[in-house]
This record gives C-alpha cells, structure tokens and sequence, in this order.
C-alpha cells in the first residue's frame, strides 16, 4: 500500500520542524512539489533544504506546475473548488507515475495543513475517483497563526473570552458576531483599514528572513502597513500576511454582553 504524508512544516523558519516532521521526511522515498512559478521560487528552496537536510540519499522530487486560478471572481466558492479539482488531477499524476506500491511520499505544507489549506481535501478526491489507492497520514506544523502570535508575544484570546479565525473577503462584510478578537488570513483588500479604533498585530513572511512586523491602533499604523505591504507585495511577487485584530476595552459590542 502507497503511503502519503502531509507534513507541516511551518511558517518559514526551518527550526519549526518538528522531531515528527523531520522522521517523516527521513521516511520519505518521493517528495511532491507544486510549482507556483518564479515569483514563489524561494518557497520551494526552502522545502528543498529541509528535504536535503532530513530525508534519506536516493530520495526523489517530482514536480508539477500549480494550476493558476482568478484572485477576484465573482463565484469564489465555485472557483477554488474548479482550482483544487485541477489541483487534485495535478496530484494524482504525479502519484500514478512516480510512487510505487511499496513507497513513501510526502507532500510539504506551509505552516499547519488544517488551516487554510487545500492538501487534505484534494487528497481525499483523489480517494474518492478510485484511479489509485493510497493511505495518509497528516503531521501538524507550527501555523503563521502561531508564529505571528509569538512574534508579537501575545496571546490570541483574552480571560475567558474567544477568538475567531477568518478571512479578508469576511471580515469586509463585518465584524465577527461575539468576539472581540480576531485573526485574518488572506486579505488582499486589507479589510482591516475598515476598523481605526481596533488594535492590530500585523506580520507578513513572518518566521523568515523577510519578516516584517508592525502594531498599534489602525488609525495610527494602518496607512503604514498598507504602504509596506504594497512595496514587498511588488518587490517578492508575492506576500503571506497575517494579524490579530483587537477591540480595545469598550468598544462596540463585547463578546460577553
């Protein structure tokens, strides 16, 4: 029986692997890589070190080119379920052709694959077509969530009360109904600007060598982020960014009332 991890391998720091993580990857005989094109090159360097440091000598790499999807469509759902069924034939592939009935593979995920990831699900539809039969298993990875929230040595939620993990695209159609703390991921409109009185912790490429970090009141570092963000958007290609958003005490309606 084919074998298939998916490990999580956090936010950029190579330390962030786990002893979990790492005897995965030494198990591994065939790594799966999806190529999302030069913009996002350093993204596969740093999974090619980690598998030269911790996998075995005849290992092998394969890899397929990510299928491209609209960041702005007017059918989201329908768009990232088109996006990762072509993912998934993408996938399936590579495992026909490259992993034998006796091997290993692993497929390396940014920060923790239960979060705003797609690996899990394609994997579990490629099980469901019946082309080929494989078991998984998912090693959890340090998530930016984390990493963002230690950066800025704080704690997501506050004495007894929630917090909630969402989107950009949701947090532009409001706040989030009883909690006063929230953490947005994938916020290419920077819905954030649309709460000046609120508290922000702000990271982008954050546990890597890029890093950048920033905090205070939107009305005061809003504008700032924004402009930061836009200049390492144009100078990487690309950008990972999160923050925690806070209500400071009194404003608008708390979670307990």
């Amino acid at each position: 029986m084919r074998k298939i991890y998916v490990v999580g391998i956090g936010a950029g720091d190579p330390d962030h692997l786990t002893l979990q993580a790492a005897k995965a990857i030494g198990r591994t005989d065939v790594f799966f890589l999806l190529d999302k094109g030069e913009a996002k090159a350093s993204l596969v360097e740093l999974r090619e070190r980690l598998i030269r440091g911790y996998s075995k000598p005849r290992k092998r790499i394969v890899e397929g080119r990510d299928p491209d999807r609209d960041r702005n469509p007017s059918d989201y759902t329908g768009t990232v379920a088109d996006w990762r069924h072509r993912r998934s034939l993408v996938l399936e592939e590579l495992i026909v052709e490259h992993l034998d009935e006796d091997e290993t593979g692993s497929i390396l995920v940014w920060g923790d694959p239960s979060l705003y990831d797609s690996t899990i699900a394609i994997l579990e539809e490629i099980l469901e077509r019946g082309a080929i039969d494989f078991e998984f298993e998912v090693i959890p990875g340090i998530s930016s969530v984390s990493a963002l929230a230690a950066k800025h040595r704080i704690g997501l939620n506050r004495v007894g009360q929630p917090f909630q993990v969402t989107t950009g695209r949701r947090l532009a159609e409001g706040w989030p109904e009883g909690v006063d703390d929230v953490v947005v991921m994938l916020d290419a409109q920077q819905a954030f600007t649309g709460h000046p009185e609120a508290d922000i912790y702000w990271g982008a490429y954050v546990s890597t060598p890029d890093e950048l970090l920033a905090s205070g009141r939107v009305a005061d570092v809003g504008a700032d982020i924004v402009r930061t963000r836009t200049e390492a958007r144009e100078r990487h290609g690309w950008i990972m960014d999160t923050y925690l958003l806070r209500r400071r005490a009194g404003e608008g309606r708390t979670a307990g009332e």
